[in-house]
């Protein structure tokens, strides 16, 4: 049970890292590129890459934000 526990922190720490807002905007961004690949036939390719970017520069803006 032990290497199980740690099987799943490693996982945990390796994706979600030092922030789940990103981890969760991304899970949101493959999400939304499925559903319209998918169900909407879209070639939405560069959503997934649009919402990376946007959650990166989010994510830094936060983190920088009181220094100012």
């Amino acid at each position: 049970m032990r290497h199980i526990k740690a099987f799943g922190a490693f996982w945990y720490d390796f994706i979600v890292g030092d922030d789940w807002h990103v981890a969760a905007l991304v899970v949101i961004g493959m999400a939304a590129t499925a559903i319209l690949t998918h169900a909407a036939k879209v070639n939405a390719w560069w959503l997934l890459p649009i919402v990376v970017f946007a959650a990166l520069a989010w994510s830094l803006h936060r983190a920088t934000a009181h220094r100012k």
